[in-house]
């Protein structure tokens, strides 16, 4: 909060949240109004986010990245991974919302991390952890190797690329969930020969919009079933040329 007053419109989280099924709070509350104005200070001395206004934040950062609690079910004290976070979404707000889930968030970009240890200080969260490095590469580490039970992906890359960044993350019977755009069909078919390649198979396809918007979100599930093979995932730069 800002000189005592919230800098978001509170009220919108709020009731946003409560539509995904989803009750924050006042102490909740007051991490988001935090978080929010500590992203906006740091945007003023390194690119973060093109999304800066209250009100936009709440919908386009906040709500969109609890979309994906409600696309799935988690049981508590569950471990979940964000992979290629950038500015802590949809971790961070899915961590706030469910500070019981252990979490890690991940991203390549040295600043964005600090950014979000930070941010994980101040506001006081516990069973978290920012984490500078590459999907690609910490998915050989045995710390993260098949360890989580959800990875998130917002706004990552293409399906056939996100499933083999996240795919070997996850543990058998753990979930990869993705928010995308409204028209991905086509995109969803062309990852499915990869996804089963990496031992995962396409549980559900969730369709929804973000609260109190028109907004779609197609919300790819996949379900770990099988082991990922030992070659996987490969380099990134191979990955792209793949797919």
């Amino acid at each position: 909060m800002i000189f005592g007053m919230p800098y978001l419109p509170l009220d919108l989280l709020k009731t946003g949240a409560s539509e995904l099924g989803i009750e924050l709070s006042e102490n909740q509350l007051a991490q988001f109004d935090e978080f929010a104005a500590m992203l906006v200070e740091a945007n003023r001395r390194f690119n973060l986010t093109r999304i800066t206004e209250p009100e936009a934040i709440v919908i386009d950062h906040f709500l969109d990245s609890l979309v994906c609690l409600w696309a799935l079910e988690l049981g508590s004290g569950k471990r979940v991974i964000d992979v290629g976070t950038g500015a802590g979404f949809p971790g961070m707000p899915i961590k706030i919302a469910r500070p019981d889930l252990a979490l890690t968030l991940v991203d390549g970009t040295l600043k964005k991390v600090r950014f979000l240890s930070e941010a994980i200080e101040r506001l006081g969260l516990a069973g978290v952890e920012a984490v500078h490095g590459r999907a690609e590469e910490l998915a050989h580490e045995k710390a993260y190797r098949e360890r989580c039970d959800v990875a998130y992906a917002r706004a990552l890359a293409q399906m056939p690329a996100l499933a083999e960044l996240c795919l070997p993350l996850v543990r058998m019977g753990g979930h990869v969930v993705a928010t995308k755009g409204a028209k991905i069909d086509a995109e969803i078919d062309a990852a499915r020969p990869i996804i089963g390649q990496l031992g995962g198979a396409v549980e559900k396809i969730v369709r929804t919009h973000i609260p109190g918007t028109e907004i779609a979100r197609t919300i790819p599930v996949i379900i770990k079933a099988g082991h990922t093979p030992a070659g996987f995932p490969r380099p990134y730069s191979t990955i792209k040329r793949k797919h």
